[in-house]
């Protein structure tokens, strides 16, 4: 927890996007559109930092701007100068093939290069998605991935894969159908602390805003952590402060207020 920050102190402002920034139906007010201009006319950067692959930003979200974009939870970062910066899985060629020599029947999928390459037919977890089908994975020769994901249908499938990985990934099982394996440091507040470092930022001048347990890292990590009223309890218990919901325009509101917008 942190003490109030002043407005004046605060040189960048970073919100998740699905939960907190959006409406539930994936949509953004003309009040809340007009605050964020308003913010980044003021000079305060504007960053966005969410779970979402870069394109399902582009081509989904194409009215929100910002400054700056963290995606994949951190393992990929735009600059506002187009820098490309983050946290990618190193040799995924290597992995995936150690993974396949062992358990030829894995179900592989590859984030890479804001594309899909699957093994399988991946359309059938993630309905109408793009990807490119290949058997030996050879396009991630010499590349690094965004994030690998095993088709695994329980904790124990998830965890049986760790003995493949290099040091320094993780696995995480998500909604018991795909384990997701990225680097350890590509997480929303590790962006941050890169990015603090990149434009001369203090971390203490950065406000962030978050309804999920993926948030929790940099609304405690940032000067001031702002939860969204139907954020999750237990980030709202960590929060320093709760502004009105996603539907209500609570982010927006709640900087209208905070820099007299």
């Amino acid at each position: 927890m942190h003490s109030s920050t002043e407005k004046k102190h605060i040189r960048m402002v970073v919100t998740d996007l699905d939960g907190t920034y959006l409406r539930g139906d994936k949509t953004l007010s003309e009040y809340t559109m007009e605050i964020t201009e308003r913010l980044r006319s003021a000079g305060v950067l504007f960053a966005v930092a969410t779970a979402r692959p870069v394109r399902a930003v582009r081509d989904f979200l194409p009215f929100v701007r910002y400054d700056i974009g963290i995606f994949h939870n951190g393992a990929v970062i735009h600059g506002m100068e187009g820098e490309r910066m983050g946290f990618p899985v190193q040799q995924p060629y290597q992995i995936v093939r150690r993974m396949l020599q062992a358990q030829p029947e894995l179900h592989i999928a590859a984030e890479f290069e804001d594309s899909i390459c699957a093994n399988f037919d991946a359309a059938t977890i993630w309905r109408g998605i793009e990807y490119t089908h290949t058997e030996d994975f050879a396009m991630l020769q010499g590349k690094t991935a965004d994030k690998l994901l095993v088709e695994a249908r329980s904790l124990e499938a998830a965890q049986a894969l760790e003995q493949y990985l290099d040091s320094g990934l993780y696995v995480r099982l998500s909604e018991n159908v795909v384990a997701m394996i990225m680097d350890e440091q590509a997480t929303k507040l590790r962006a941050l602390e890169l990015l603090s470092e990149h434009y001369g930022i203090a971390m203490d001048e950065i406000a962030a805003f978050g309804d999920d347990r993926n948030d929790v890292d940099m609304l405690t990590g940032c000067g001031i952590g702002i939860a969204v009223a139907n954020a999750l309890d237990e980030v709202k218990s960590i929060a320093d402060e709760v502004c009105l919901s996603n539907e209500e325009d609570g982010p927006a509101r709640w900087l209208a207020a905070h820099f007299s917008l």
